[in-house]
Parts: structure tokens; sequence; C-alpha cells
């Protein structure tokens, strides 16, 4: 398979920010210079180099550019050009780990190529894991970038004895990259040095002295990992046109133009979720009875707990062995009558919203927990059996989609991997792994629905032994070993062999195949930073751990997005979280290890403003459609008494649990009328606000659970149901140009309305006396007069491009915004000599709502012969969290539903005690209706009982409010293209029509459905 690439809007903001910085700059190909021949004569291929052209740009403008730049993205304004290690232009980019970063800064030197012309750039790593990495990613993008550039970049790894090499980046005139580890030029071996040496097989040149003369733009990949005074010392020689920054945790910090950190990832769905399956040993005074609760299953019964315990065999032997036990199940009698269970080691109670087991001697169990005798070799069993659980339950959940699931195993020792003093070669854990893969897969199948009958032969075509694999360093002899591991530096615990990587590289597509047996992989822990495989759905750290690394690196291998065995990436905003998660067995419990990673990405996020102030909020760029609009001193007061008015902050102006709660549930205070049009970009602007309560929210990964579909999913009624709503369709909108001007013209005359700039003159004088605090705090004068004044009309050096302005926020040509203008009354135009700003966004933003109103207005669907899967339904069986479960439901189509908000609740019980209601379903999230705002999901499916009401089969979308004030602009138009979706299917249906409508509660529902007429 091959991994597909595509163009996507937050690389894209990446990549502008960085080349925006030398907006201004001409388009020039590369200089020609005449390449050092050295003593010897050259040939004439290599007579003429072309290099990169100087910045033209006044290191003012370029600063003025970077201060744009971070004010629409409301980073921190530098005062000044950052000046390091010899180069005058340094730019840092934040980007978090699994975001792409690599292939931003690859498709940066496309775009900067095609702007400016220049061609000759040097990435640096700080490690051959990288190095090896970046390589990968510049072949695996390369016909991508040709696509969308039409030109190839010539790319090479950096080798002191290639030096050939550096002849072709010289003296070719196309885009050259040169990859280079830090080793190669500041550390102290004497090929390191070779690079700095007059070499006789290089025309008694120096290496360096070649490559500086290209003027090459340098692109440093995690350069908090090459802050050593070696590397400082080195970059000046590289003569750098500028230096190019790009990390998710920088720890100098410079011009920086972009910010993508951890919260923003996870908040855009960039990366994958993270769910952890904590374990925990616990001592109890007076028994060594051994337990372990690994989990609580859900069954067509009452629920039952998967408990590990210490059995009698008919044999005699005493083993540990997995049971499943119910209500008042014996552990005594399970146990085969053994001592340590006889007193009060019954089952008094199995909660499964809390995933507590509780005995009649009044012992608890968490699940994760392990009481009684617990070595080291347990806890490793335990996750290597949590591990495989957990990678069946995902396989499930996304075979049917195609897509394959692998697991990490990190081990810090070949020898419990690979043993060579056995027979059979197999370590400890490989004998581990084989023996609980067998026993789980066999519970498995048994369990399996019989009509999943593909991902049935799925599990059975490979025996265990064909299912793992173990990626080490290689000796001579082709056996694996233990790398060699840097001790010191900021590599420590990390491995230079380029071998070992080279082998994860070369097999990344190949274990992304179904077809693959490997699903289960082993690998050294120093290794980690060679794993970047998308489709790692599960780590499981068999190791001590150390300070050498930390949680979020290790996480940080497995949080890129999931392709399919066709190599598109599941991103769908609608199911990117219930596709992407990983889970991580930990050796600790759960609390401790979410505690540990979300102070790690605290400390991360330690550049984010912490207060909600009027001085935070004042200057800020909100970046609306429209184009551009400023948080005047004036907004900034409202938003601000906005905040302490309802609670969202604290009296530390810090922001409280209290919003990020409200804003979670849909319940967010009405903003002032005058920031409501802005409202998605103001609570955005809020939430740049550091909390604790931002912070990623890590679900416990046994929390998760089967809610089994039932038998009301195939009752006639349901089915019937869904036949007439399984229809996929695709929709077209048809714009009349005259009646859009014709209407943009009557709402700008009514609505247009621009208030005048005004200027306000303070006068004070300087202080009798004055203290060092006064004149630190700028406090040496005081004020004694101010005025305000309203300016009447503008004059002003700016010529405005009205049309142009205008025609780029609302996406219409120069003649139709002509058009408009022209048409709107004299005293209406005339106001926008008085505030030329205000008019253009006031104006752009009207536009924009007669544009958005219109397409709804023009929206029509057809529909295609593709329907819905069933697959939709089982996918959704799989994963839930039961923390949020209803009790057992009567009329639902599986046993459970799973809800996200009070007012589902309270709907959910009126639905299930209803004596109208037959059957319904809360429509899983791959029931998607497409619309030209983003795909919507309605919330229920519902069956009523023929001849009790005018309407029996109904979609409903539950909300906790009807006032279209209190549902956001997407929503409502959302909601209005699946009415126009449900009308249009309804034609196609001669009785029972599917009727559709949002509802507060289920009175509401039963008015809809006993009064309104089809």
């Amino acid at each position: 398979m091959k991994l597909k690439f595509k163009v996507q809007p937050y690389q894209t903001n990446a990549v502008e920010s960085v080349v925006d910085c030398f907006a201004g700059q001409t388009l020039a190909s590369g200089i020609g210079y005449r390449i050092d021949p050295g003593r010897k004569a050259q040939t004439s291929a290599f007579e003429e180099g072309f290099k990169n052209a100087d910045i033209q740009l006044a290191d003012t403008q370029v600063l003025a550019n970077i201060r744009d730049v971070q004010k629409r993205q409301n980073l921190p304004i530098s005062d000044a050009l950052t000046v390091s290690t010899g180069c005058k232009f340094n730019l840092d980019v934040e980007m978090e780990t699994g975001t792409g970063k690599t292939y931003c800064y690859i498709k940066t030197i496309f775009e900067m190529n095609k702007r400016f012309g220049w061609s000759k750039f040097i990435i640096m790593v700080p490690s051959i894991a990288i190095r090896e990495g970046v390589y990968k990613s510049l072949q695996i993008t390369a016909d991508h970038f040709t696509e969308n550039y039409g030109k190839k970049a010539r790319f090479f790894i950096y080798n002191s004895k290639r030096l050939h090499e550096l002849e072709s980046f010289s003296s070719d005139a196309g885009i050259n990259v040169m990859v280079i580890n830090i080793q190669a030029f500041a550390a102290k071996g004497a090929d390191n040095r070779r690079i700095y040496d007059e070499l006789d097989d290089f025309q008694s040149r120096r290496p360096i002295d070649v490559i500086a003369s290209n003027r090459p733009i340098l692109i440093l990949d995690e350069p908090q990992k090459m802050e050593g005074a070696a590397t400082r010392d080195a970059l000046p020689k590289f003569k750098p046109l500028m230096i190019l920054r790009y990390s998710a945790t920088h720890k100098t910090q410079h011009n920086r133009v972009h910010r993508l950190d951890a919260l923003d990832a996870y908040n855009q769905k960039l990366v994958k979720k993270i769910a952890v399956r904590g374990i925990q040993t616990r001592g109890l005074a007076g028994t060594n009875a051994y337990l372990y609760l690994e989990g609580i299953e859900i069954s067509k019964k009452a629920p039952v707990a998967r408990i590990e315990l210490e059995v009698r065999l008919k044999s005699g032997e005493i083993k540990r062995q997995l049971r499943k036990l119910e209500f008042r199940d014996d552990l005594f009698t399970e146990s085969g009558e053994l001592d340590q269970y006889r007193d009060g080691f019954a089952v008094s109670q199995i909660d499964y919203n809390n995933d507590i087991v509780e005995f009649t001697n009044g012992i608890v169990l968490k699940a994760g927990e392990a009481i009684g005798d617990v070595s080291e070799r347990d806890i490793r069993r335990i996750q290597i059996r949590e591990a495989i659980k957990a990678h069946f339950d995902k396989e499930r959940q996304l075979f049917a989609q195609g897509i394959k699931v692998l697991s990490l195993f990190f081990i810090d020792e070949v020898v419990k991997y690979r043993d060579y003093s056995q027979a059979d070669e197999k370590g400890e854990y490989a004998h581990v792994f084989e023996e609980e893969y067998d026993l789980l897969r066999a519970e498995y199948l048994t369990e399996l629905a019989l009509e999943n009958e593909s991902y049935r032969k799925f599990l059975e075509r490979d025996p265990p032994v064909k299912v793992h694999e173990g990626y080490f360093s290689i000796d001579k002899q082709k056996r694996l070993v233990d790398p060699d591991i840097k001790k010191t530096g900021e590599d420590k615990g990390m491995s230079d062999d380029a071998d070992a990587y080279d082998l994860i590289l070369k097999n990344k597509e190949r274990l992304l195949s179904q077809g693959e047996p490997v699903r289960f992989i082993f690998s050294h822990s120093a290794l980690r930073e060679g794993w970047d495989n998308p489709n790692v759905f599960v780590m499981c750290m068999l190791k001590h751990s150390d300070n050498t690394v930390s949680r979020r690196q290790e996480v940080g291998r497995g949080l890129r997005l999931a392709v399919n065995q066709h190599g598109d990436r599941m991103d769908h905003p609608s199911t990117v979280h219930d596709i992407n998660v990983l889970t991580v067995v930990a050796s600790e419990s759960y609390k401790d290890f979410v505690a540990g990673l979300q102070a790690e990405i605290a400390d991360t996020l330690s550049a984010r403003p912490r207060k909600a102030t009027e001085a935070f909020f004042t200057g800020k760029t909100l970046a609306t459609d429209t184009g551009p609009i400023t948080v005047t001193a004036a907004l900034a007061k409202q938003l601000y008494r906005y905040l302490v008015k309802n609670d969202y902050t604290d009296d530390a102006d810090q922001i409280a649990d209290a919003y990020h709660d409200a804003k979670a549930a849909g319940t967010l205070a009405d903003l002032p009328s005058d920031l409501k049009p802005y409202a998605d970009q103001i609570f955005g602007l809020i939430d740049t606000v550091f909390s604790e309560a931002s912070l990623p929210k890590m679900d416990d990964g046994r929390k998760p659970k089967t809610n089994p579909l039932n038998a009301n999913f195939d009752k006639k009624e349901f089915q019937a149901l869904w036949s007439r709503i399984n229809q996929r369709a695709v929709y077209r909108v048809e714009f009349d140009s005259a009646e859009l001007i014709k209407k943009c013209i009557s709402a700008l005359d009514s609505q247009l309305r621009v208030t005048p700039l005004q200027y306000t003159v303070k006068s004070g004088v300087q202080l009798d006396s004055l203290t060092h605090e006064e004149l630190v705090d700028a406090a040496g004068f005081s004020e004694n007069e101010q005025a305000t004044y309203q300016a009447e009309t503008v004059t002003s050096l700016v010529r405005y491009d009205l049309l142009g302005k205008i025609g780029e926020g609302t996406q219409l040509t120069r003649k139709t915004v002509a058009e408009v203008l022209t048409g709107i009354q004299a005293g209406v135009f005339a106001q926008f000599r008085q505030n030329p700003e205000h008019f253009i966004s006031e104006a752009t933003r009207i536009i924009h709502e007669q544009k958005a109103s219109m397409v709804i207005e023009r929206l029509t669907y057809d529909g295609v012969s593709e329907k819905f899967g069933i697959d939709i339904f089982t996918a959704a069986q799989t994963g839930q969290d039961f923390s949020r479960a209803t009790a057992k439901l009567k009329h639902h189509v599986y046993d459970y539903a799973i809800l996200d908000s009070a007012v589902e609740k309270d709907f959910i019980s009126d639905l299930d005690n209803s004596k109208e209601v037959v059957v319904y379903a809360k429509l899983p999230r791959g029931f998607l209706i497409p619309t030209p705002v983003g795909d919507y999901n309605p919330d229920w499916a519902i069956s009523f009982e023929a001849g009790s009401v005018k309407h029996v089969y109904f979609v409903a979308e539950t909300k906790g409010t009807m006032s279209s004030l209190k549902l956001r602009e997407l929503e409502n138009t959302k909601i209005a293209c699946a009415r126009k979706f449900f009308d249009e299917i309804g034609k196609r249906v001669a009785n029972d029509k599917v009727k559709y409508d949002v509802v507060t509660d289920y009175a509401k529902l039963k008015d809809i459905v006993l009064t309104s007429t089809a």
C-alpha cells in the first residue's frame, strides 16, 4: 500500500506563517556563481553553481512582516529580530508531535522556491533516528509535492565519503535538500571532522566552504536537542540565509511565528486521543489471596467481572487463571477450595459504571488493581495480556473499516524477547505473549457474532508465532542484539543504529497491510524515535521507568492519525476520536500515569497566557470569515465582564472549570450583543488562556466496553425505518447572482452602520520626584486631563482596495461586489470615509450572511445508489464509555445507551417508558448527512406504534433550548440542511414518510407526532 497525502488547512497555515515573513521579497532564480574548483581543474559540468539570492527586504520590513504574522495568530509580538548563531533571521515554529511537522517544512521548501526562487536547503537533525525518518518522509511525499508544484526536489543524506554529492548540491539549479545529523559536523571523531578539513579527494577544498557558498536556508528539526556549544559554534560556518526551527518543545525562544501546541492539536482533533490501562498493586493486611480485576464486561444478562485468581487443577497443581464471575459467585468454590479464599470472598456487587467489584468480606477491587502476592513477572504478564485484549477490542471495532491495528511493546533487553540460549530461541516475553494470545483469541472467537465471518477468518488465519515480530539491532551473525545506547547528552537513552532504523522504516507500509500477519511488534526502548507508524493503537512499556524518557515522549510515538488500506487518513471530524484512540498499558496506576502525563503537557504550555484580563484581550485579532477584527478596549471590557459575571473566571482571573464544563455541555451563557457576531472567534480566544481543566482528557482504558446490539435491531418496525433513512446523498447549490446582489443591497441599506473613528487626547505632568521603581513601572507622570473627539472623515495615506478586500472576504468577484456597492444608498456608502476598516469588515459580514442564507435556500439533495452498511452499527458496539451509560433499556437497539448530556438522559428515560414507542436508536456517528458547512449526525431514529400517532417514523435532534439565538449559527445551518435532506428522501416513499424535527424533550416530540400533518 502507499500512504496518501492531502492539502490540509492547518498545515498550510504553518507554511504561510513562515513564508509570509518575507512578503515583498522578489522572485529570483538561483544566483549564478563560480564554484571553487580547488587545485585540480574541474569538468565544465561543475563550473557554475546556483546559490540562494540574498534577502532584499530591510530588517525593519521583515520585522513588520513577522509582527503581522504574530498578530493574526495572537502570538506574543516581537520587539526586534532575534539574532542567533551569526544569523539575523531566526524563526520558531511550534508544532505538536504527530501533526506533520516534517511535511510542513518540506512544503515550506517548495513554497519558498515557488515564491522567492530559493533552492538550497539543509535539514539538520539531532540523531540518526530522526535523520532516517526525515529521509523516508522526503521519499514518500515526493510524488505528492510533484503533483502540487510541478517539480521534484533532489535530496540526499550528507556523507563525508560521498562528497561528489556536494558538487551536485551546488551546481544544480533546482530544489536541493541536504539532510545532515549534527554528529557529522559537531562531534570529535576523525570522520566527523572531515567537513572542516582540506581534503585531497575533494580537490584540496573544505566541504564546509562549498556548502556555505550556497547561502543555504537551515531547517533545524528538534532544535532543543542541538543547543550544545559545538553545534552553536558550527552553525555560523554554514553562512545560513535564515534559520527555521521546528519543534513541539522549544527550549530557547527566537521570533516565534507559529504555534500548534498539544492543546491545539487535541482540540482540533489532529492527533489521537489517549486512553490508559493502569495497573496498581496493593497489599492487604491479613490476606495473601492473589486477585487481579482485569475489567467488567456487559453481557446479555448481568455484568460479569474478569478476575484472575489462583486455581487448584485436577492434577493438584496451583495455577493462576482468568475467570468470568457473576454476582454471588464464591472464589473459594471457583479456586478448587483454596484456603486463602475461604473467608468472605463471595461477589456481593459488580458496578459497571465505576468498574468496581466488592466481596462479602468488605474487600473492594478496582479494575486494573492486583492484591496479594504480586511479583514484577506477574505485572509484566498482566501488561502483555492487557495489551492483547486492548488490541482485540480495537481490531474488532476497526476491521470492517479496513484499518490495520498495530500494537507496540517497548522492552529494555533483547534477551527477554529473543534468547539464543534456548532451543526455540524465544525469550520470556515471547513465550508469555503466545500463551496469552492463544487464550484470548479462543475466547474472542467463541463470543464473536456469526455474521462477522470476515474478522473470524482473519483471527483464525495466522498462528500466534506469526503475529509478532522483533525490531532490534542486528549483529554480524544476523542475530538480534541490544543496540549501543548513549549514556550522556540530549540523546541519553537513545541509539544511533542506522540499520535498525532502516529496518523499521523500510517495513512501515508493509505493516499497514491486512495481508501482513505481523500485528504485534517488540522493539528496544532506545529505538523509540524510529517508530511513528500511524496505525499504532496500543503501546505497552515492559521496562523499568527511569528519568531518561518522559511519558510524553513515550506516547508521542503513537499519536499520528491512522490510515486505512487505501492509505487515506481517518480524520473525519465526526468520527476521528471514535477511531483514533491510543491505549497505553502502563505499569503504574491510571491516576498516577495521567497525572504525570498531564503535568508534562502543562510544562510544555508555559508560553500560554495564564490570566484572562482586559489587558490580555485588548488588541487581539479575531480571524473571521469577513476578515480580521481587532478587539478594542471597549470589547475587551465587555468580554472580561462576561467571564466574571458568569463565574467563568476565578478571583485570580484564571479560567475556571465552570467555563469548560458549560462549553462541553453546550450551555454557555449568551455573549453581549456586540460580541455575538464573532462568538466562535471569541471563545477560541478564551481557549488560548491556559487552565488545568483545558488539558486533554485521558480516558480510563478499561471504561470502554462492548454494548451489544439486541433483537430490537431486527424488528420489522426498525428495519422499515432504517430502509427509509439509509440513503447516501450529494448536495448541490445553484446561485442566482442577480438575486444575491438584490438581497445584499437591501441588507446593507438596512443594517450597515459604521462607528466613526475616535481619538483621545491625554495630557499629564512629570512628578516632582521620581523613584527607581516608578521609572521601571513607567509611572513617572500623572495624568491631569483627557478629552475624546470624533473624526467626521478620515484622511489617510493608505489606499484601500475596497472591491478586492470585500471580494476576498466574501469569495465574490470584483464585478459582483461593484454592483452591490453602486446599488446601496449614497448615505450608507458615505460611511466608508468615516472608518474604512470598519466599513469593509461590516459590509463583508453582511454580504457573507446573505450568501450563507441563499446557500440554504438553493440547496438540493440528489440520492446516490450507495447506502450505509450494517457495520456502522456493529462498529458502535465496541469501545463505549460506560461511565456515561444508562441502565439496561427495553426498546433501544443496543442494551444500553451512552449519553452526552442531561437533556438526553431525561429524553431517553421517557422514550423507553413510552407505550407508543416500539423501537428506537441513538444513531451511530457513522450515519452522516453532507452539508455545505460540514457533515451532520442526527441524534435519534424512532419508530412509533402504527395507528397511535400521525408520524410513525421520526428522526429527532435533541437540544436543551429551541432559541435560535442560543444555538450556534453552524448548528442552525446544519439543521436547516437536514430538513431539506429528509424532505427529499420523503419524496421517494408513498406512505409513512419520515418526519424530522428538533425537540427539547419527549413531551415536545409527542406534540409533533400527534398533531402535525405530513
